[in-house]
């Protein structure tokens, strides 16, 4: 038997020979062959019955038994191979597969070879390297035609005379999105299409997407999930308005209710905004150690310190770019869309429509940037309720970023307030040491025995000095990766509490560095005294110094067994959580569209 030959290896046909190959259709237990028992044989060890053939074939711990996933026709063609061996010409195993699944093989290119197989019906060819899929090499039975996750960046070649029974085509998971490839996405090249799959492609005009395949005459279900413009407002309601013979949408049955909801969305063009609108809001923060637990009472009065609290995230912003015509460039930069990057917007689409005598152009970029939220004085539960609304136009980066994900931080403040400099207040001075102080007390006491008059002159003297901050210390407490990747499939809100794990004052953290260093100086000490101990010599300073490292030693462990006993291990620690959302905004019915704010009242911050 003569199967497909002389063919590159990352071919379809030399990955379908090798399959077909694997089948083993003329060795042991298919096929003619001296183990094979019939009429005129005689009775023997090397010979087998017909039965005892075909359990070899699906017995699960025969070494005959194959992998046959590719095509359900693959087992019942090796049982022909045992029941009739001299139907198996070439010919006929071509005819017999009508379903083949080559999946995730390094497939590259789809050859001609593929046309002996001449009642194919079937052809998935998910996860391969697939760039282009000439419509001449498909057998004209094909009805099923799967190119999931491939790497085809246009539909150019696929359309020249496609399958005219083709009623589904898969093109999910590629780098489609084009105009060029919406021209080729009509009844005109599929016109018996009933399913389409375009999941997690580039298309962003939404509208142009709709009109064609409009003209698909028998198409009943859709996928669209992933795409950019989903993402929009606008999203799913003018799609199911836009296609009334449309039955599911992204895994989806249209009830008549949501039909009726959206009727009449599709006359309303101008809508239709290229733009999504994404809520972020903040909520309560916890877990976080008070920083005034640890800290001693006998500590001076000044500086005093106080601690704030503060979340910081990454979302996208708008950033306005003016080129002008010397080479030079201004940005302007905007956390979100305001009042002013929409105007900026209209200002660029005039400057765009002017002769190129312009003095400068304007290009609008999308970038990530960093949000801060409000700063909390430490407590308990710090509610931040920040709420922040973005409007962003370049879907295609939107739907980017929401793969990535956004990356949040816990971060604290730290600002030390001294007293102004004066004349009058000398008893605020934050240099004075401890001696200074007792030298004090004896000059002072002559004032305080005094007269009555000088007595409240002495409180204005000692009233509270205006403090002068010092720059703010600001240090990272935690960070947390957060997912958005089901707001891109099907999420419209994704709600996370998110789990810093225990944190530590810093107070705790000096404290313990401050340990381990007295810990490190100790153990050097000891070494340095036992050395010396050695270079002297004798039983006498070797007892001595023998009962002084025990003693030592007792102290050491009696030193070490106090840290851990201490109170910060006495009181369990709670994570650090919080309270994260991120929200689409979608039009539920038609009538919302309506009343829906413009873009401008879209970009709020409370």
């Amino acid at each position: 038997m003569q199967l497909l030959t002389d063919m590159s290896s990352n071919t379809l046909s030399a990955e379908l020979e090798k399959q077909i190959r694997r089948l083993c259709l003329n060795d042991f237990p298919c096929g003619y062959g001296t183990w094979r028992r019939n009429k005129d044989s005689t009775e023997g060890a090397e010979t087998e019955e017909t039965d005892a053939l075909l359990d070899l074939l699906s017995c699960p711990h025969s070494p005959w038994r194959h992998d046959e996933s590719w095509s359900p026709q693959a087992p019942a063609l090796r049982q022909l191979a045992v029941l009739t061996p001299e139907r198996l010409h070439t010919d006929f195993i071509y005819n017999y597969f009508t379903t083949l699944r080559i999946i995730g093989k390094g497939v590259s290119i789809v050859d001609n070879g593929l046309l002996k197989f001449s009642k194919l019906e079937e052809l998935v060819l998910s996860a391969n390297n697939i760039s282009e899929i000439p419509a001449e090499n498909l057998p004209r039975t094909l009805k099923i035609l799967e190119l999931h996750a491939n790497k085809l960046s246009a539909l150019n070649s696929l359309t020249n005379h496609p399958p005219p029974r083709l009623q589904y085509l898969g093109l999910g998971s590629n780098r489609l999105g084009s105009r060029y490839d919406v021209c080729y996405l009509t009844g005109r090249h599929w016109p018996q299409l009933v399913c389409l799959d375009l999941s997690d492609c580039e298309f962003q005009d939404q509208r142009a997407l709709l009109n064609a395949l409009r003209t698909l005459p028998f198409l009943r279900t859709l996928v669209l999930q992933g795409n950019p413009f989903t993402l929009a407002p606008s999203y799913p309601g003018f799609t199911v308005d836009s296609l009334p013979q449309l039955s599911c949408l992204d895994a989806s049955w249209i009830a008549p209710e949501e039909r009726r909801c959206f009727r009449g969305l599709v006359d309303k063009t101008d809508l239709m905004v290229d733009r999504a609108s994404a809520t972020v809001r903040v909520g309560r923060l916890r877990g976080i150690p008070d920083p005034e637990m640890k800290m001693d009472e006998n500590a001076p009065d000044f500086p005093v310190i106080t601690y704030s609290y503060f979340i910081t995230y990454e979302f996208l912003s708008h950033q306005t770019v003016n080129l002008k015509l010397d080479g030079s460039s201004e940005v302007v930069t905007e956390d979100g869309f305001s009042d002013a990057d929409l105007q900026s917007d209209n200002n660029c689409e005039k400057e765009s429509s002017k002769p190129d005598t312009q003095e400068e152009t304007c290009h609008d970029i999308t970038h990530v940037s960093k949000r801060s939220t409000s700063k909390l004085l430490w407590s308990e539960c710090m509610d931040l309720s920040d709420i922040k609304t973005y409007i962003v136009s370049d879907l295609g980066h939107l739907k980017r970023f929401f793969k990535r994900g956004l990356h949040l931080s816990v971060e604290e403040e730290k600002v030390l307030s001294w007293p102004a400099a004066s004349e009058e207040v000398l008893v605020t001075k934050p240099s004075r040491t401890a001696k200074e102080k007792k030298g004090r007390k004896g000059k002072e006491s002559p004032i305080k025995s005094g007269s009555t008059k000088d007595k409240p002159k002495d409180k204005k003297k000692k009233s509270v000095p205006e403090l002068v901050q010092d720059a703010p210390i600001r240090r990272v407490l935690g960070s947390v990766h957060v997912p958005l990747q089901r707001l891109v499939k099907t999420g419209q809100k994704v709600n996370v509490l998110c789990d810093l794990g225990v944190l530590h004052t810093e107070s705790e953290v000096e404290a313990t560095q401050t340990l381990e260093k007295d810990h490190g100086k100790k153990i050097k000490e000891d070494k340095k005294k036992d050395k010396e101990s050695k270079q002297r010599g004798g039983s006498g300073t070797k007892q001595k110094n023998t009962s002084a490292s025990k003693g030592k030693g007792k102290g050491r462990k009696e030193c070490d067994m106090d840290v851990p006993t201490g109170d910060s291990v006495s009181i369990p620690l709670e994570p650090v959580t919080v309270e994260l959302s991120v929200e689409l905004e979608k039009w539920q019915s038609a009538s919302e569209a309506h009343e829906a704010p413009t873009p401008k009242l879209l970009n709020t911050s409370r």
